[in-house]
């Protein structure tokens, strides 16, 4: 046992871990209650050493945001705009294919690709663009469109949830994000975000997917108005989705971000209470085989810590990200390779290169990234300014 678990009142808790028990509600709600932040972090830190080892990865993508106009006015949102506003923007399926290509210079293996609610863009632009990226690439990922999008395109399209899905599909849509769980308490949900889908259609579009034999990832905002029951029953309605499916490949908490929106919240979480969100959902998520400590909302430092909370991925290198600087983030808008990888090592894991699916691609071993399938192009490749990482 954890020295910091001998004394803990939270002792127990790695009993149950220790022999694979499920841990409950109540066990979730008691290590964020709990004040000793070095026992929850032990039970974090078991639970992700059990599931992965001590690797620790990160993806090369690159974000691409289409439109920021929406019908929604989702109170915690920095990121929507009105057709009557000066400062919303919308791409050409030509401008989102040049990104693409820019960012294939760098090496990316993933796009990915959400926005609002367009009034008026129809239901062929968005196939388009998945075709025009495909064809660019047919090795990219598009791990493209949050649930309310898909229900949102469904309408549009006067379509159901699944032949909306399977279009997409068949034009190189590879996943789904898994923006716009915000938290699943109904009355949270219509402080946070009126108008927006239930988290029982939330699931259900994902159930869909999976069901359809493909895989996404989730989320959970937390920080704002929710209570930390709220945050109990969000995770457990993920867990049992996983149950049923299994489909999600990783779980990615979010914090809230309080600038320049209409909710009366003038703060983040504490990095406290970051951590703490990380470890429990690492203990409690035992059907999830990856938990993201998501740097853009929580700083590179503070995501460094996080992976010896429970967290196994930084997330990717992003290269620009609109939705949490909207919002007042003041993380840069990008991390290069080099940066995740001292990142990584740092904090004491072994870098690995992931794929959309949380695949591994390439192993640090010594200063070079190493393929871990055959088949992958390059025997051997050197990672720069890593001598003083």
């Amino acid at each position: 046992m954890h020295v910091a678990l001998r004394q803990s009142e939270l002792h127990d808790l790695y009993d149950k871990l220790a022999i694979g028990e499920r841990l409950t509600e109540g066990d979730a709600l008691r290590m964020w209650k709990s004040t000793d932040l070095h026992a929850v972090a032990a039970l974090g830190d078991f639970a992700r050493e059990r599931k992965v080892g001590n690797r620790a990865s990160y993806i090369v993508n690159r974000y691409i945001n289409y439109s920021n106009y929406c019908i929604l006015s989702c109170q915690f949102c920095a990121f929507s705009r009105k057709k009557r506003d000066s400062d919303g923007f919308q791409l050409s399926v030509d401008e989102i294919v040049q990104k693409a290509r820019e960012a294939l210079a760098l090496g990316i293996t993933e796009l990915h690709i959400v926005g609002g609610l367009h009034p008026n863009l129809p239901f062929e632009y968005y196939l388009e663009f998945l075709r025009a990226l495909k064809v660019l690439d047919p090795r990219l990922q598009l791990k493209c469109f949050t649930a309310i999008e898909v229900l949102h395109l469904a309408w549009m399209a006067r379509l159901s949830i699944e032949e909306t899905l399977t279009r997409l599909q068949a034009a190189g849509l590879n996943s789904l994000t898994g923006g716009g769980a915000e938290i699943f308490e109904s009355g949270v949900r219509s402080r946070i975000a009126k108008g927006k889908e239930s988290a029982a259609e939330y699931l259900n579009v994902h159930r869909i997917w999976h069901k359809m034999g493909n895989r996404s990832t989730c989320t959970m905002l937390f920080g704002h108005v929710e209570a930390l029951e709220d945050r109990v029953d969000h995770l457990r309605q993920l867990r049992d989705l996983q149950d049923e499916t299994g489909g999600f490949v990783g779980f990615v908490p979010l914090p809230y971000q309080p600038e320049n929106n209409q909710l009366d919240i003038s703060h983040k979480p504490t990095g406290v209470d970051a951590l703490k969100t990380i470890a429990v959902s690492r203990a409690y998520l035992d059907n999830f085989e990856h938990i993201t400590a998501y740097w853009v909302g929580l700083g590179m430092k503070l995501a460094q810590v996080a992976l010896s909370h429970g967290a196994d991925d930084l997330h990717g290198t992003i290269i620009e990200e609109h939705i949490f600087h909207m919002a007042g983030a003041s993380s840069p808008q990008l991390q290069t390779e080099a940066d995740m990888i001292s990142a990584i090592r740092e904090a004491g894991r072994v870098p690995v290169q992931r794929d959309t699916f949380y695949q591994p691609i390439r192993e640090l071993s010594g200063d070079c990234l190493v393929p871990m399938e055959p088949g992958i192009s390059g025997s051997r490749l050197l990672v720069n300014n890593l001598a003083t990482a």
